[in-house]
């Protein structure tokens, strides 16, 4: 059963609005340690108490996974502190010390508006997940034979 410091498998489908972004059925499950932080932490807890071969559907309104959209989010900086490739509207970014990509929003003539939202803030997320194995982690924390 899933509980706290188990090594959970298992293969999901993503869909936001209708629409399937992500899924890993038919292929490699997924694999994280239950209470590690790997996934948004309203999933993990849903999953909790499932058993090998289980499925459910996950459904997550926007506050409880990537955010809600936020316009303070935006931010202007000088046209030249954005590669030159990268000056296109809906180009990508990625930033030491930001998690995430950085979408370039618009492009003026002296600088450059950023969106450091979530690619998925906003957005109601449904998963339909199927617990694949599960495993104990061994605990390496204690003093060695």
């Amino acid at each position: 059963m899933i509980e706290e410091g188990v090594e959970v498998c298992f293969t999901y489908t993503l869909t936001v609005e209708g629409e399937v972004l992500e899924s890993n059925t038919g292929q490699e499950p997924l694999v994280y340690v239950q209470g590690d932080g790997q996934l948004l932490p309203a999933l993990e807890a849903e999953l909790i108490g499932l058993s090998a071969g289980d499925s459910k559907t996950v459904n997550l309104d926007a506050a409880n996974a990537y955010g809600e959209f936020s316009e303070a989010a935006f931010q202007e900086v000088p046209l030249e502190r954005v590669p030159e490739e990268a000056r296109v509207v809906d180009a990508t970014l990625q930033s030491q010390g930001f998690e995430g990509p950085i979408r370039v929003a618009e492009i003026k003539a002296e600088t450059v508006v950023l969106d450091f939202n979530h690619p998925l803030a906003g957005k109601d997320l449904k998963f339909d997940i199927t617990i694949v194995d599960i495993d104990v982690v061994a605990d390496n924390t204690g003093p060695s034979a």
